[in-house]
């Protein structure tokens, strides 16, 4: 799926049913960091009206997905904790390039599609292997919206920059992933 190099344990959906609670809130933070980060590409990209009114749809439907995670967790009695600090997405950002402009939107194009593409990939895990009805009906339908979010970002990075260069940064960024998510998997949390 989306040529990640590394799949996730089924096993790990196990270790996320075991904690709902914990598992929730770490996605409904997701949520909103996307939300955050498709408003925080629309600052760097305002001429092109295009993309930043298919960013702010994504955006809509992040912040969607939020309230949806977040009536899921009222209605079992949970609350709402603290933003939790996404260690995954950290290691992500700093293979962002830091150098042209247009290099450092195409990269922050492909650091939001990596995201997207694994967040896909662990919605699937869920789906198939939790015994919660509810959540894998939930999960299954959030699995189609992220890679419709992972296409779409793609496809803005080859919209703003020569396709071929960014199909190859874009292997380079399957590559670093893969090494990275070899230290994730073991914990209550979407990216952990």
């Amino acid at each position: 799926m989306f040529k990640l190099k590394l799949p996730t344990d089924p096993r790990w959906a196990n270790i996320a049913e075991g904690n709902l609670e914990e598992i929730l809130t770490d996605h409904a933070w997701c949520e909103q960091k996307a939300a955050t980060n498709a408003v925080g590409l629309i600052t760097m990209i305002p001429e092109h009206t295009e993309i930043v009114t298919e960013l702010l749809a994504i955006a809509q439907e992040e912040l969607d997905h939020f309230n949806q995670v977040h009536e899921i967790i009222k209605k079992r009695g949970y609350i709402l904790g603290r933003t939790r600090k996404d260690d995954y997405v950290n290691q992500l950002f700093k293979f962002i390039i830091q150098g042209s402009r247009e290099d450092l939107i195409i990269d922050k194009m492909l650091f939001a599609a990596m995201i997207e593409a694994r967040s896909c990939e662990r919605f699937k895990v869920l789906t198939e292997n939790i015994k919660d009805d509810e959540l894998r009906e939930f999960y299954k339908e959030l699995m189609i919206s992220e890679a419709n979010h992972y296409t779409t970002f793609i496809g803005f990075a080859r919209q703003l920059g020569d396709p071929e260069k960014v199909n190859k940064r874009w292997e380079e960024w399957l590559q670093y992933e893969g090494e990275i998510i070899k230290s994730y998997g073991n914990k209550e949390t979407i990216h952990g």
